[in-house]
């Protein structure tokens, strides 16, 4: 079987290799020729854990190549995907199409013999219907079938995710394009991973409801967190508490600073557009959008409680700045509200990051980077540690407190305790406990 990846970002490179690693001939298709000649030299344009060794080995071996050019691949490929970027636009939060159709309209001209051509872009509902309307108008003797096969990997783990997923999801319209794609999954098949076989529409919204309801999880729990500052519980005994029931399950239950990345925010603003051109209003999914955007700015005032009540001239040592660990994603990262604000309230920033400085960068501005953990927090008056890297989990407490000027940390993911803490003579300040008790005299 032969495959053809339109587009060489997080889902389609991701996704080449994997296919490549089940035994798939791959080709990755993409317009950046810059991007492609990077990657026939080896070089990944993102941070993926072990993605450069798998496509390292896939492309030794033959069974992964790159290429600008869709005259050549496209007539020899079995299945196409379609895995361009699909940003938001500006001004009304929807996906924008225009790489997806444009690719469409670029494979039709190149379809020879009977192809299945594959939405694995987030996309709205109704995509794939466009997409099949496009192919046949650009070329109307084509033989093909459009199918929908939403992607559910997380940065950071997309490896372990493609390759050990809880579903695929194929939503298709002919047993011959059912038959194809199964026999592509083959290998997840065996090891007894369920596949939800259904319609094209159905498929495509899976995928936004999943993501959707998965961001209602973190706004909710944020919110019980800032009700436990108010009242007096403890929002970790109540994660645990809640978790435990096994009708709502422990993940995504973690109080912090706010969701970011490159898909929950995209896709829960892509689903309320979705509700209001269907002339309805998604009120839990709008709520969920309100409550992220207030919860990172909540986060600003409670750095600013933390050391006094103003933070002009006072140096500040942030932890972290992409929107999880183990990526270098900045997109919609909870640190691009916290530490411009910041700035601009006259605070000095330093920040470190594992992976992410070279793109907060570009982003960030009035911002001192430096690797070292302990480096950056030099005559610091207060940490603020906002992504829970592996690096930042066990931190020597003692050296720390020993190279700062001050003693306040504020940890926005909740990795210490306030004993741990109070022993290493800080004054701790967490997400979800009582604000009279968030700090030690």
């Amino acid at each position: 079987m032969k495959i053809a990846m339109i587009g060489t970002g997080y889902v389609g490179l991701v996704s080449g290799a994997c296919f490549a690693e089940f035994g798939v001939s791959v080709v990755c298709i993409d317009k950046d020729r810059n991007k492609i000649s990077d990657l026939k030299k080896g070089k990944i344009p993102i941070y993926e854990k072990n993605l450069e060794e798998i496509v390292k080995k896939n492309a030794e071996n033959g069974r992964l190549s790159f290429s600008t050019d869709y005259k050549e691949n496209i007539p020899a490929a079995d299945i196409v995907f379609i895995a361009v970027g699909t940003p938001s636009r500006h001004g009304d939060g929807y996906a924008d199409l225009s790489y997806v159709y444009s690719a469409a309209k670029e494979i039709a001209e190149n379809l020879k013999g009977y192809t299945v051509i594959v939405d694995k872009s987030t996309v709205p509902v109704g995509t794939a219907r466009k997409v099949k309307r496009i192919i046949k108008e650009t070329n109307p003797d084509a033989d093909f079938d459009v199918a929908s096969n939403p992607e559910f990997l997380r940065e950071g783990s997309a490896i372990n995710d493609f390759v050990r997923p809880d579903r695929v999801v194929l939503g298709v319209e002919t047993k011959r394009a059912e038959k194809l794609l199964k026999e592509l999954y083959r290998p997840l098949y065996i090891r007894e991973t369920p596949m939800v076989i259904t319609d094209l529409e159905s498929a495509e919204l899976i995928k936004y409801a999943s993501n959707s309801f998965l961001a209602v999880k973190i706004s909710f729990i944020n919110e019980i967190a800032n009700l436990c500052e108010r009242t007096g519980g403890n929002i970790k005994d109540i994660s645990t508490g809640m978790g435990l029931d096994k009708r709502i399950g422990s993940k995504f239950l973690h109080a912090g600073p706010g969701y970011g990345g490159s898909c929950f925010p995209k896709d829960v603003s892509a689903l309320v557009k979705t509700f209001h051109d269907n002339g309805m209003t998604g009120r839990i999914v709008e709520s969920v959008i309100q409550v992220n955007n207030s919860q990172k700015s909540k986060m600003v005032a409670k750095i600013e409680l933390a050391l006094g009540g103003s933070v002009y001239n006072k140096k500040i040592a942030v932890l972290g700045l992409t929107f999880k660990p183990e990526t270098d994603d900045m997109r919609d990262a909870p640190s691009l509200t916290i530490i411009p604000a910041l700035v601009s309230n006259g605070a000095l920033v330093y920040a470190a990051d594992p992976e992410g400085m070279e793109e907060a960068a570009k982003v960030l501005k009035g911002v001192s980077y430096e690797n070292d953990p302990y480096k950056v927090c030099e005559n610091a008056d207060g940490i603020v540690l906002i992504t829970e890297w592996n690096e930042y989990r066990a931190l020597n407490l003692k050296k720390l407190k020993k190279v700062m000027k001050g003693d306040v940390f504020i940890d926005l993911r909740n990795i210490y305790s306030h004993e741990i803490m109070k022993n290493a003579g800080f004054r701790y300040f967490c997400v979800g406990t009582p604000e009279k008790t968030q700090e030690w005299d």
